[in-house]
Parts: structure tokens; sequence; C-alpha cells
């Protein structure tokens, strides 16, 4: 049998005894110290919280890496959380945006309730809230525009914990102030790992990083959202393995721009759209040359090697040979490039296409790429093409990144085992550092500086 429901509210006192179960750390620290003073006196106690600071402080001074990673988030997060997330604050602004019920009886009103903080870097919070009975993570999709606002943040992007838990990502100011500088180009290949490449960083500080085996990757932007910088990181990731001939580098340059300076070092470059479509017919065959090895050979997934190298087709402008050309060049390039899509991870063939126009009429096989961002673009629509339905609502605001010079290789990606956006820089490659590149590919030698990195 149901409980029936009640008009009376739940007395104070035992909110408030709720409440202290809840925070143990926040009501025990203080009435802790209280009791170190009464029992063992006012000077030692001072003493011991007086060492424990200048501890803090030495540690914060000597070892910043340790300090930041294990100590500076604990002390951001429950600083914020006393600060900023406080109570009436906190429920003043879920109020004013709608996101909260009423119990239909007693009146009483009811607020998603913080149970957890994180501030791992100093410009983004991430929020877990229990959610009353009523309400879903979909409301606060509907909302996040007004909860920004309400918050006097930079944006805001929401997911679904769990059942009853949602998930908040608040940045409160912009986390990408400065350029990244180009990722270093490993000395050997036995220190690069096809499935972890550095390309730039989170909002959360942490490195970006990305898989190539066995991933197919779609980079939209606008002119100047920084688009090339994402290939161009990759390919300083990967230098030791062309030098060395494990990976086979395959260039369709329609633009005839930035990536001409890669013809050196390409196993294959094409500039003109025939000849982009003769290379990719050729791409296509040693796809198919590597299946039938495996099938001889009774394999089932590739090991790369100078046998069988990973083969990198980049498609720069890829909308140029897909949609803007010829037609008939067209159509085969669309159903070659859709074999490559939908075969080619397995046997080691990866493509990595940039566009500005992310629309199924320039690009139809984008649902075939399976590590999808998204840059600065000029239209709404474009987010959810690229990112998937409803990436926009959930706080993948791209199109409303400023089209400046500061902003480059600023986008967004949707988080692995999650649907929430994440907030990305890529790492910015200048001409010198792509000619370093070159250089090293042919002689062993960077041209410049050069740091060997262990994955």
């Amino acid at each position: 049998m149901n409980t029936p429901d009640s008009k009376r509210r739940t007395g104070r006192e035992v909110k408030a005894l709720a409440w202290t179960v809840r925070h143990p750390a926040s009501v025990g620290t203080p009435a802790a110290t209280v009791a170190a003073g009464l029992e063992i006196g006012w000077a030692t106690t001072g003493g011991i919280l007086g060492g424990t600071a200048i501890g803090l402080c030495a540690w914060y001074r000597a070892h910043p890496g340790t300090f930041d990673a294990y100590a500076a988030p604990r002390m951001r997060a429950w600083r914020r959380r006393w600060t900023v997330y406080l109570g009436p604050r906190w429920h003043a602004a879920l109020r004013a945006c709608d996101l909260y019920t009423v119990h239909r009886k007693t009146g009483e009103e009811r607020f998603p309730r913080i149970i957890r903080t994180r501030s791992y870097s100093p410009t983004v919070d991430t929020l877990w809230l229990k959610i009353p009975a009523g309400q879903h993570a979909r409301q606060f999709e509907a909302r996040l525009p007004e909860l920004t606002e309400a918050l006097r943040v930079q944006r805001i992007a929401v997911e679904r914990v769990k059942p009853g838990v949602v998930g908040l990502v608040i940045e409160r100011k912009e986390p990408f102030t400065e350029v990244i500088e180009a990722p270093d180009m490993p000395a050997e290949s036995d220190a690069v790992n096809l499935k972890d490449l550095y390309v730039g960083e989170t909002e959360f500080g942490a490195d970006w990083r990305l898989a190539l085996l066995g991933q197919h990757v779609f980079v939209t932007g606008a002119t100047g959202s920084g688009k090339n910088s994402i290939p161009m990181s990759l390919l300083r990731a990967l230098a030791p393995m062309i030098r060395d001939g494990l990976v086979r580098l395959w260039l369709c340059d329609p633009k005839q721009m930035e990536f001409r300076t890669l013809a050196p070092i390409a196993y294959r470059y094409a500039d003109t759209e025939a000849d982009c479509n003769t290379l990719i017919d050729d791409y296509v065959d040693d796809l198919r040359a590597t299946q039938r090895a495996f099938a001889d050979n009774g394999a089932r997934k590739i090991t790369v090697s100078q046998q069988t190298p990973l083969n990198l087709l980049i498609l720069d402008e890829i909308g140029a040979l897909l949609a803007y050309g010829d037609s008939s060049i067209s159509r085969n390039l669309r159903k070659q490039l859709a074999i490559v899509g939908s075969q080619g991870r397995a046997t080691g063939h990866a493509m990595v296409a940039l566009v500005q126009e992310p629309t199924k009429d320039t690009v139809p096989i984008r649902e075939l790429f399976t590590i999808r961002i998204c840059l600065r673009v000029t239209s709404a629509a474009h987010v959810d093409m690229v990112l998937g339905e409803n990436a926009r609502l959930r706080g993948a605001i791209a199109d409303e990144i400023p089209n400046t010079d500061t902003t480059a290789g600023i986008g967004y990606v949707i988080r692995q085992h999650t649907r929430t956006p994440l907030r990305i820089r890529a790492a910015y490659v200048n001409d010198t550092e792509i000619q370093h590149l070159v250089t090293f590919v042919h002689t062993g030698q960077p041209g410049g500086h050069l740091t060997t990195v262990a994955s």
C-alpha cells in the first residue's frame, strides 16, 4: 500500500540534522577545532593550524605539479561550494529559471540538491545534482541559456549521470586565453601510441588526445577557425612513424595551400579534382589488397609494421571533392570514401577530413566518421549536424565562438562514454614548425626543437 501524502512539512530540525549528516566534514572540522581548543589549549591548536597552513604553502611553492593535481581541486571545490553555490543563492537561480518543483499538498518548493562539486581547473566546475521527482535532464537542456545568465557564467553543459542525478559542467570564464604550443615530435617510433596522440588541451586543463588507429576524424569549422591545426598536430605526433615507413601519408589538397608544404613527405599527393579521384581509387585498391592479405593469413586486425603500415588519408576541404566539382567524379568519390569509412578501420586505413559546411548535401558520408570535432561555425544547425542531435542544447555552442584570431582552434567534441560536449583547443602549428616536420621526416633531424615523448 502506498503511503499517503501529508499536508504537513518536514520539521526544520529534521532538515538540519539531515544536512549535518550529508556534510560531515564541513560541520566536523569547525567542531573539531573548537574541541581541540578547549581540550589542549588555543595556543596549541593555533600552532597546529598554522603549521598545516605553512605546510600547504610550502607544498604549493615546492611542487606545483602535485599540489595542482591533488590539493588545489579539492580546496577550490570546497570554497566554491560554500561561497558560490550557497543554498539561498543557488535556490534563487533555479527559481528564476523554473528548475524546481512544488509539492502539490504542502506547497513546499523542492530544488535539485548539490551532492558533488569538483573543480579540476580554475575556470571550470562540475556539479552533480540530485533532482526531485518530476524533473529530467531535458528540462535543464531547455533552460541552459537562462541558467547561464542567472549564475553569471560563460557556459553550462548538461548530462544525465544516472537516474535521478544530473551533471552540470559550469565554465566560469574562458579557459583558453593563450595559444597552445605545437606538439613536440617524438624522437623514435616506439614513443608513439596511435591510440593516444596529443593534439591540444581540454577545458579542464588536461591533455586532449585523439586515437587514429581504427578511427576516422571529421573536423568542421568556418574560415579562420583553425581546422588545419588538428591534422598538423597529429602529423607532428606521428613524425618518426612517417620517417620509418610505419605510416603512409596520402594527401588530397584541392585548396593547394597549407598542405602543399607536406607534399615531399607524402606517400601520395594530389591537388586537382581528377588527381584526387585517382589517388582515392588507388587508396581503396590498397585497402582491398590488405583485406585479401588478412583473409589469406587469418588476421582480424592490423599490427602496424613496415609491411602493414597505417595508411592515413587527409582530405582538405572534402566539400570541394564531394559536392562542388564534377558530378561524375563526386559520385565515384562518395562511393569510394564510403567504403573507406565503413571498412577501413580494420585494415589500418584512416581518414581525416576537413570541411566548412557539414550538411548532408556537402558531406553525405559524415556519419561514417567515428570522431567528430566542431570548431567555430556560422550556423547553430551545423553543431548538431557534426556532434549529434541536441548537442547544442547540451552546451556545444560552437556558433557563439567569436570570430577572432584569438579563438582559432577552439571547439567542441563529445566526450567518450557520455553525451556531454567537451570544450577543447587544438595546438597551433605554424609554418616554421611544419617545415621542421618535413625536415625531420627526410633527415631524422628536426631543424628545430625536438623532445622525446613517451606515451
